[in-house]
């Protein structure tokens, strides 16, 4: 008997079921499987269930997690509907390593793109077979019934119906999933495609147990952890070797202390009381080797540094004669695009707690990975992986991998030490200075004009130094070797939608300097921001609309439909841009850019999130340099959409946090790590500057739904740039655009300006 089969049995209680088994495509970034049976779902047998109960309630499961998208909800609103029964009768479980499959962490936008139509096909099964057994049950032709709200019934007779509990008592049947399975119609939808209240927000607001900060179990202690003091350093860094010695007499005379746990660089103390375990913390004598490793990561030499970085080039697309191309322009406009590292800056540090005993362990955390940190852990504790059971909670936001996977694993860590369950969460400096960062990004385009004003080359390189983020106690306990492990992530939309005659691109594979991971936008929005400044840069050099330039090189129906849709939305005026300067005694001034893209993860062919598109309005004060966004038009297309509500909460939390990202957001460091470790030193958009946001969704109710997950931030960097263009005639490459970056760019124009009157 596996551990699936008990799982299963607990849940649906009393019997008797109808169960599905339905198999989900592997893409790469899913779990290897292990060859002990009882350990996981295997991904190439069983990689999602639909259950339905002998009381007629539907379970289902899903190896992803609610990240705050509410994917809990809309995954619901499938199952509900194609399986025929009321929203409120289906319970989706998430992310549970024991009861749900390893789909591979919870990124990409991939969670309604790549789980929902298996689980629709799935629902669809056990549907069908419910109206085989009560065609035979009613003794009629399976033709003259149909199965609806809980019931299946005799088309021509209602009242002759069986109840879909009634059909499922005394049943134990097991599918695999038929990828022909006939569908429901979308006109037959009653749920999806509809405004459903998301069902995770009545317990937030009214403090039921959602969040795990709030989690608590019996008989707990109470951890911190001492990190090293190199702050999100990566592999240069002497991490796992360079403890040098502890005084444990130093916290002798605290009260409460259970433990100080240490091995290799991990250092923990556990205490009764949780202020106790922070007193510990930071009395704690520790000496630790020097370092000071890091290159110059500020912000005016970032470039510099990014681009001496060591690469190895991977060329994504290489036309016939580009370099000839290149060399006959009529007009060349070669510019450089500069991203700075980003923090998650999660509103909550991290927090998990652990209950290691000899033959469980029990971890509840709010990853969003939670079959490949029960991996870690396995690892971690020389355990196998069915021993271990991660239970995902709520946590405090995630746009990317965060400490989440870093403080389960010092929680446990801390438990087995003291033979009691641990509760620890990270101190706010801790999540800032060791969570895995957005990477920054250097792009490079060659390119330009030919004597007709028509793009005649286009060349992109861009380099993104990012890294895995093995979860960090493995590094400090010495389990994993620190050494350099690069991704190959920086070529998402890469790979302009333009029909440009001459096209390279190449991604420069890059060794990591600090530990960095997948953020929000992975790679493609500082691509897109190089991508669509440029064609604006274009556009004006040949004083033509920038829409209207764009519109030649597209051949996308549905890219052109939305952009003629923001056209229209945004009562966009044609002319090129800054074509009437604002006089110079004129204080602020406002600007007018557009820009737009499609999110495309490039690992898996054919895998793009949705098209979004921004129109956005601003004013620069000329005395200042300050920016206050005022009004962002966005049109967003995504597909089928599950919950237009749910998408539109995902276009409006995407347009504030990435106006907060281009405007502000920057990570410090020194030579030895990472300096922004709280709110002074990491400032976010104020409730005060927040735009005005006018979003008009797409209608494709019968076309695959996709990811909109990150996709409305694609475009935003570079409509604000092109804004920016629009109100002072000045070019701006590197984000973020602080005030005094825009005052610096204004005298540097003003003085070139100055030198070619004279």
């Amino acid at each position: 008997m596996s551990m699936l089969d008990i799982t299963r049995r607990r849940l649906l209680q009393m019997g008797g079921a109808v169960v599905v088994s339905n198999m989900l495509p592997s893409i790469s970034f899913a779990a290897e499987k292990t060859t002990d049976k009882n350990a996981v779902i295997p991904l190439n047998y069983v990689d999602s269930f639909i259950a339905l109960a002998a009381d007629g309630s539907v379970t289902a499961f899903n190896g992803h997690v609610d990240l705050g998208t509410g994917i809990r909800t809309s995954l619901a609103q499938i199952v509900a509907d194609e399986i025929g029964v009321s929203f409120e009768s289906v319970t989706m479980i998430l992310g549970d390593t024991q009861s749900t499959p390893d789909q591979g962490p919870t990124i990409a936008s991939a969670t309604i793109q790549v789980t929902s139509i298996p689980l629709r096909r799935a629902a669809a099964q056990v549907r069908i077979q419910l109206t085989v057994l009560a065609a035979k049950a009613l003794n009629v032709p399976i033709e003259e019934v149909i199965a609806e709200h809980g019931y299946v019934f005799v088309i021509a007779q209602p009242e002759r119906r069986l109840s879909y509990a009634q059909l499922a008592k005394g049943q134990n049947l097991h599918f695999e999933l038929d990828e022909s399975v006939r569908l429901k119609p979308t006109s037959d939808a009653i749920y999806v495609g509809k405004p459903i209240p998301r069902v995770d927000i009545r317990a937030k607001v009214t403090g039921e147990l959602t969040w795990v900060h709030d989690m608590r179990v019996p008989n707990m202690l109470h951890g911190r952890v001492i990190r090293p003091p190199y702050a999100g350093a990566d592999s240069s860094a002497p991490l796992g070797n360079s403890l040098i010695s502890i005084d444990e007499s130093s916290i002798s005379h605290l009260q409460g202390i259970v433990k100080i746990v240490h091995i290799n660089d991990f250092v923990g103390v556990v205490a009764e009381r949780e202020e106790q375990a922070v007193e510990a913390m930071r009395q704690l004598k520790i000496k630790w080797k020097e370092w000071q490793g890091l290159p110059d990561l500020t912000l005016d030499k970032l470039h510099y540094t990014l681009d001496a970085l060591p690469s190895q080039d991977r060329v994504l697309r290489d036309d016939e004669g580009v370099d000839a191309a290149l060399a006959n322009l009529h007009q060349t406009l070669n510019a450089d695009y500069v991203w700075p590292y980003h923090l998650h800056a999660s509103i909550g540090p991290s927090c998990a707690i652990a209950d290691v005993r000899t033959d469980k362990v029990d971890v509840w955390s709010g990853t969003q990975n939670p079959h490949d940190l029960r991996k870690d852990l396995a690892l971690q504790l020389d355990r196998d992986l069915y021993e271990i059971h991660v239970h995902r909670m709520e946590a405090s936001g995630c746009y990317g991998r965060n400490g989440a996977d870093d403080v389960s694993a010092d929680a446990v860590l801390l438990s087995q030490a003291t033979g009691r369950p641990v509760r620890v969460q990270l101190m706010r400096e801790q999540e800032a200075g060791w969570e895995p960062k957005g990477t920054g990004q250097l792009i490079k385009i060659r390119g330009g004009i030919d004597k007709n004003k028509e793009v005649g080359a286009y060349e992109i390189s861009t380099r993104y130094p990012s890294n895995n983020a093995t979860t960090l106690s493995l590094i400090l306990t010495g389990k994993k070797e620190n050494k350099p492990d690069i991704q190959q992530m920086g070529d998402r939309t890469a790979i302009p939608q333009y029909l440009y005659p001459h096209l390279r691109a190449i991604s420069k594979d890059t060794a990591p300097v600090v530990r960095a991971s997948w953020m929000r936008g992975v790679s493609a929005l500082p691509n897109v921001f190089a991508h669509e400044s440029w064609i604006d840069e274009v556009a004006y050099l040949a004083q033509q609309d920038p829409i209207d330039y764009r519109l030649k090189y597209l051949d996308d129906p549905r890219a052109i439909a939305l952009i003629n849709a923001v056209k229209k939305q945004a009562n966009w005026i044609g002319g090129p841009m800054h074509s009437n300067p604002a006089p110079t005694s004129q204080e602020i001034v406002s600007g007018r850019g557009f820009a737009w893209a499609r999110y495309f993860h490039s690992k898996f062919p054919g895998f793009g999130a949705a098209w979004a598109a921004w129109v956005c309005d601003l004013t620069v004060n000329r005395r200042t340099g300050q920016i206050l966004i005022k009004k962002v038009y966005v049109a967003h297309d995504c597909g089928q959409m599950i919950n237009p509500d749910g998408v539109k909460h995902q276009v409006h939390g995407n347009i504030i946090q990435s106006c907060s990202r281009v405007l502000k957001e920057f990570a410090t460091f020194d030579k030895s790590g990472t300096t922004s470790l709280e709110w002074g030193g990491y400032p976010i958009l104020r409730f005060d500057e927040l735009p005005e946001i006018d979003i008009q969704l797409m209608e494709y109710p019968d076309e695959p739904p996709m990811g909109a997950g990150e996709s409305a931030s694609v475009p935003s960097a570079a409509a604000v740039a092109n804004a920016l263009f629009d109100a002072l005639g000045v070019r701006m490459r590197e984000v973020p655009f602080t005030p005094e970056r825009v005052l610096h760019a204004v005298n540097m124009a003003a003085k070139s300006q100055g030198a070619n009157n004279e």
